[in-house]
């Protein structure tokens, strides 16, 4: 179970990384022509480099304070946090139509679930 939950919160954070970086240095213009990138064009720059500030504080959030031993509790914290991230994601793909990355969000949103309801329970790192 332990080592599940680690290649989930892996995964996530990989995602994050991804998403972060790409949010953060790409700039907004070259994003909403991006093939699932459109709703980017309909927001301020300003959100969407906030977004991905906030996807690489998640990348490091699922994996690096646990496996620095620095505040591990924050790992199922930040998997809370992804899964709002993820609903809101699924809501804005959702009205333009977008059902495949409606899917995706959600197989996000589900190992998010997967990791905070292991890290908060029975693998947790307090334990």
């Amino acid at each position: 179970m332990n080592l599940a939950l680690w290649i989930a919160a892996g995964l996530l954070a990989a995602v994050a990384l991804t998403g972060g970086v790409t949010k953060t240095f790409v700039p907004r213009e070259k994003l909403a022509v991006a093939h699932g990138g459109g709703w980017t064009g309909e927001v301020g720059t300003a959100f969407v480099k906030t977004l991905g500030i906030l996807e690489l504080l998640a990348a490091a959030g699922l994996v690096l304070t646990a496996a620095l031993d620095i505040a591990p509790v924050l790992v199922p914290v930040t998997a809370v946090c992804w899964i709002l991230l993820m609903v809101g994601a699924m809501i804005t793909h959702g009205r333009r139509g977008e059902s495949a990355f409606v899917l995706l969000n959600l197989a996000y949103l589900a190992l998010a679930v997967f990791v905070a309801w292991g890290r908060f329970g029975p693998e947790s790192f307090t334990g």
